[in-house]
């Protein structure tokens, strides 16, 4: 695994426009950065990532069918009461999924370390599935990349074929994609999402999350509506299920025939509850890190912990902690429902950039990679997404 400058294209910019990319920049500094790529042999892609994003995720979803059964579990996971049966017939009932990211801590050489699982609202799924494709054929068509370069990608293939097959799961059913107002890179995940929906045959329409609405169709039954007024039957929220279960409209979800994508069963994996559970159920996995529940955390462990917010996105009130002593930490909202501690295991340094590889499954499939490094060692929502290779 290495990490190697290259030169830019000189019109990226002008074909992010062309393309709709435009949150390759956030707040002045950038996003999207193709002045280095990484570096894999097949080898690491297959062995060290690919088979191990599979073999963990089936072990994720024996956590789910253990917690869904156990009221002093889902307790740890602060899931409401007035959910839990909820959540336990979407699980048993198997509600179809779409997709979901592992994070992993991986250096080339020692086994991948599981950080978090991203079940729930992954972004970065555009700049994955598209856009460092077309980097690579463009890099490689004009010379700069050797002609024999691959990339770990197969996300926008089967993110088509899964919406095939949901369509034929919820036949007739037009599809609504949201996300919050204001938020640009949420705003291109659900947009590429539609055009892979689309490509599948499904009617498609956006609404913004501010803009649904609750009221009764025709036979007076309760339903969710858009900003036009349309029924909404079968929903893609880029929102967190926690949030969710805490809005004002929260009560209605019990009444409002709708199908969730992602379903409300992936409230438990993207908790990050999920970790100590993890652990607790297949101690000393190769690629797993110890973690613990807050009360459960041993009193002679010595090494340093971070210290993970139940319920917290985008890498926001996390601390890297020595005792209690605390050595790194970000900002955020987040902790008030407690906290998890998973045993320290520090991103890899490339030239001074700490770097986080996620790997994207598809339903139950591995599907590709994505790269974001920092100068700092929590990854955050800022954090610069970077291209790779495939080369041996």
């Amino acid at each position: 695994m290495l990490r190697i400058p290259v030169t830019e294209r000189k019109d990226w910019k002008q074909t992010a426009i062309e393309y709709g990319f435009k949150f390759h920049t956030l707040d002045g500094e950038p996003y999207w950065d193709e002045s280095a790529y990484y570096q894999f042999s097949l080898r690491q892609i297959e062995d060290d990532l690919e088979d191990p994003t599979a073999e963990l995720h089936q072990m994720c979803l024996q956590v789910v069918d253990h917690v869904v059964r156990s009221d002093e579990l889902l307790d740890k996971f602060q899931i409401p009461d007035y959910f839990r049966d909820l959540i336990r017939r979407s699980w048993l009932q198997r509600e179809p999924s779409l997709y979901s990211r592992l994070d992993f801590s991986y250096d080339g050489r020692s086994p991948a370390k599981l950080l978090e699982n991203n079940a729930d609202t992954p972004t970065s799924l555009y700049e994955s599935g598209f856009w460092s494709w077309l980097w690579l054929e463009q890099q490689v068509d004009r010379s700069v990349l050797p002609h024999r370069s691959d990339q770990f990608t197969s996300l926008q293939e089967k993110l088509i074929q899964r919406f095939a097959e949901l369509k034929k799961h919820y036949p007739g059913q037009t599809l609504h994609l949201s996300c919050c107002k204001d938020t640009e890179e949420d705003l291109g995940t659900i947009t590429y999402l539609q055009d892979c929906a689309e490509a599948a045959g499904i009617t498609t329409r956006k609404v913004f999350v501010e803009d649904i609405g609750y009221g009764e169709d025709s036979q007076g039954q309760p339903v969710f509506t858009d900003a036009e007024n349309h029924e909404i039957r079968w929903l893609f929220k880029l929102y967190p299920w926690e949030f969710m279960l805490r809005e004002s409209y929260g009560q209605h979800l019990h009444h409002c025939p709708v199908n969730y994508l992602e379903p409300i069963w992936k409230s438990i994996l993207s908790n990050k509850a999920l970790l100590p559970v993890l652990w607790k159920m297949f101690p000393g996995h190769p690629n797993l890190l110890p973690a613990w529940f807050e009360d459960e955390l041993p009193s002679d462990y010595s090494g340093r912990l971070v210290r993970k917010p139940i319920f917290s996105r985008e890498g926001a009130n996390i601390s890297v902690m020595q005792g209690n002593q605390i050595l790194h930490q970000s900002d955020g909202p987040y902790g008030e429902e407690g906290y998890i501690y998973q045993a320290y295991h520090p991103l890899p340094a490339f030239d001074k950039h700490y770097t986080l590889i996620g790997s994207w499954l598809v339903n139950d499939q591995p599907a590709g990679i994505s790269i974001r490094e920092d100068a700092s060692l929590i990854t955050q929502d800022t954090s610069r997404f970077l291209p790779h290779i495939i080369l041996d």
